[in-house]
């Protein structure tokens, strides 16, 4: 590796740490197999000819710029889930429907959800909406649109793929044009993804444990597009569809296109198939 600004080098190994940073360079080494021991063979590492540092410095800003529009795009919509879940919720089953094993597939399951929720209730209890119905109401638990608020992301897709009631899965997944099974699996795949964010961690090319349901009929424009693949592609497909179901206006199409146009040669890596760019979900004519 070649470093032509050893201060920057020095400044953002001290800023970032060796660690993270190895994690970008890997992508540009070539590993050679060197000899066998005991029937396994040793592989030696060589970078890549001409390879700079600030490669490496501008794959890791391209994956922090990645990060922060995936993490917008899923803050916005955690919220509209978090909304509609507790609105049907509460019009179907009443205001305290998350204290009703009833309404579970699984009660150990719902128990431990429950448990958990007290727990964040417990830890949020300074914050001003809890403090307000404790004061205000002799209730023992909050009601529903009150819980909503202080459930983790990870806890509202187990609290969702656990509900029993047919009829108020699809009424929640309705709202964004999906089958119930399918919105389950998609939040569960955005809790991963959102854990990968929250924690800074590589994110471009990784290979993804929750993968989302492929779509074999509605929405009809994402049938038959997902990858057989691991990475991000599919996820910023999703990302796309739900946006345009809870932001009609949003712009978030324009800045990921400006940031993917800028990185051409990545794009491969991130599972992303040669006719990508004319399937209809990326056109802000679909929108």
């Amino acid at each position: 590796m070649v470093v032509t600004q050893p201060r920057v080098a020095l400044r953002a190994l001290r800023q970032f740490n060796y660690y993270r940073l190895s994690a970008y360079w890997k992508p540009f080494e070539i590993s050679i197999k060197r000899s066998e021991y005991d029937g396994e063979a040793s592989l030696t590492h060589y970078f890549q000819q001409n390879i700079t540092f600030e490669d490496v410095l501008n794959l890791y800003y391209f994956d922090r710029q990645l990060r922060l529009l995936v993490m917008d795009a899923i803050e916005r919509i955690e919220v509209s889930v978090r909304s509609r879940w507790a609105y049907v919720l509460a019009h179907r089953h009443g205001v305290h429907a998350h204290l009703d094993s009833t309404i579970a597939r699984d009660f150990w399951s719902w128990h431990g959800n429950l448990k958990k929720i007290k727990d964040s209730l417990n830890s949020s209890k300074k914050m001003a909406f809890v403090e307000h119905f404790k004061e205000t109401y002799e209730e023992p638990s909050p009601p529903i649109w009150v819980v909503c608020e202080v459930m983790s992301f990870g806890l509202l897709s187990k609290y969702y793929d656990n509900l029993k009631p047919k009829e108020t899965r699809r009424t929640i997944a309705k709202a964004y044009g999906l089958d119930d099974e399918c919105l389950a699996s998609w939040l569960q795949h955005l809790t991963e993804i959102r854990n990968v964010c929250a924690h800074h961690s590589r994110l471009w090319n990784k290979q993804f444990v929750k993968t989302p349901q492929k779509i074999t009929g509605k929405p009809s424009v994402l049938a038959g597009q997902f990858t057989n693949t691991r990475t991000i592609y599919n996820t910023l497909m999703i990302l796309l569809y739900s946006m345009d179901s809870i932001e009609p206006q949003h712009d978030w199409r324009t800045e990921l296109l400006a940031l993917l146009n800028q990185h051409p040669a990545l794009l491969p890596r991130m599972g992303f198939p040669l006719s990508w760019a004319t399937q209809p979900i990326w056109s802000d004519i679909h929108a």
